[in-house]
């Protein structure tokens, strides 16, 4: 996604957005899905879809780019290209030719599966003895992986703090791996959190739309 042009944002729905509205709508149970930019990956959710598009809920304003990609729970990418936008809501076109009864099938088989954003940023790790310095490499509204010269125990507490926009939280130690650690959170983000601190820590700018 990193070669993809930026154009300005779409404020209002153009001529083509009510052809859009008239190929037949199917409204989702509600799923959160990635939606990926040049910026970087931010939360949607998705409201309803049809063969020719989507509309989404943001919790931010629309990152910018022209294409973006919409990444669903299950592992479906589609190419999306934005139409309108309002109120944290956008509506998007597919670019290409989609199977509107997959992605409903996709979007109902996997309701429970967290969504992950590979965003990087640094952060420093705690504990009753030792600080040291790591970097986040995924991050969930469960809990992270992150990756660290410190050595810590399975099931061990740590807390975890950003100057980028994570305030300290408690998690505590699931699985290492070489220099990698996966943590839950003690206390699990809500979307909406999540969202905005996703947005903080890649484009700011975007809370303030």
């Amino acid at each position: 996604m990193d070669n993809m042009a930026t154009n300005p944002r779409v404020e209002t729905e153009p001529d083509n957005a009510a052809e859009l509205r008239v190929a037949p709508r199917f409204t989702l149970l509600i799923r959160a899905a990635r939606l990926v930019a040049h910026e970087g990956e931010f939360v949607c959710v998705i409201r309803d879809v049809s063969e020719t598009g989507v509309s989404v809920r943001l919790f931010h304003g629309l990152p910018k780019g022209d294409p973006l990609e919409l990444h669903m729970p299950g592992g479906g990418r589609y190419e999306v290209r934005p139409v309108w936008e309002r109120n944290n809501e956008a509506g998007f076109e597919f670019t290409n030719s989609v199977d509107v009864a997959q992605l409903i099938n996709e979007a109902g088989e996997y309701p429970k599966r967290g969504l992950r954003l590979g965003v990087f940023f640094p952060i420093t790790v705690g504990t009753l003895t030792q600080s040291c310095e790591a970097v986040v490499e995924n991050l969930s509204q469960q809990g992270a992986r992150f990756e660290c010269d410190g050595v810590f125990a399975i099931d061990q507490t740590l807390r975890l703090s950003s100057p980028e926009g994570l305030k300290e939280v408690r998690a505590k130690v699931r699985w290492r791996r070489d220099n990698q650690y996966g943590v839950v959170f003690d206390d699990t983000f809500t979307l909406g959190d999540f969202a905005r601190l996703a947005a903080k820590l890649q484009s700011p700018t975007l809370l303030s739309d």
